[in-house]
């Protein structure tokens, strides 16, 4: 799967870049992540890419030509244009059937805003999907870029270790429900024990208290994920 991040700020990127399961999926060719400044696109001599807003306001405003002219030029980079996403607040909530349905496209394009966003002809040129990364404001789309991307990629194959790891995480697709409370050794920690049934060695067992686990977890911290066949069930 291929990123193709448009950033004022590339630098931002270089240490998130080289951790974790990214590094190792774009060591294995699973990953490609490409940046852009989009001050390289500026027709101004000191690589201006804002100015104030026309009728006035704080802050400043992206202009359209260096944007517009710097999505267009990445997207004829690849053999095909990829799917351009908008990270502003203005966009459809990030969740994880968003995920999913980005997980689909081979290649992502990725549009961070800054200061008060972009000129609106930006929108209207480039028809972009509009993603925010949740009800807050972040001081630019790089954070909002990365989120994206750590999320994403986890449904590339070969990226987990353990395929089913993405299949069972709270809101995949099919679940509904937090999920369950994992331990590890040791069985004892100031004065806290693992519960007796994951030490049994019944798996049906412990199927059985994940799922009631994963209930219990659900009505009490978000209740609201819950359908009333659901709800019933913890009661």
């Amino acid at each position: 799967m291929q990123f193709d991040v448009l950033t004022l700020f590339p630098e931002i990127f270089s240490g998130y870049m080289t951790q974790s399961l990214l590094k190792l999926a774009i060591e294995r060719s699973l990953v490609e992540i490409n940046l852009h400044n989009l001050r390289d696109w500026s027709r101004d001599k000191h690589k201006c890419v804002d100015d104030r807003p026309f009728g006035g306001g704080p802050g400043m405003v992206l202009k359209p030509e260096p944007t517009v002219e710097c999505v267009e030029a990445v997207q004829q980079m690849g053999s095909e244009p990829g799917h351009l996403v908008m990270l502003t607040p203005q966009g459809r909530k990030l969740d994880q059937k968003v995920v999913e349905e980005l997980a689909t496209h081979d290649r992502l394009v990725l549009l961070c805003g800054r200061y008060e966003g972009f000129d609106q002809r930006v929108s209207e040129i480039l028809e972009p999907d509009e993603i925010s990364a949740g009800d807050f404001v972040l001081n630019g789309g790089e954070v909002a870029a990365m989120m994206m991307i750590d999320t994403t990629i986890r449904l590339v194959p070969g990226v987990l270790g353990d395929a089913d790891s993405s299949r069972f995480d709270s809101f995949s697709t099919g679940n509904r429900l937090l999920e369950y409370a994992q331990y590890t050794r040791p069985r004892e920690y100031r004065g806290l024990e693992v519960p007796e049934v994951l030490l049994s060695g019944d798996h049906n067992a412990i199927a059985r208290w994940r799922e009631k686990n994963s209930l219990e977890r659900t009505q009490q911290r978000r209740s609201d994920l819950l359908d009333d066949k659901n709800k019933g069930k913890t009661k």
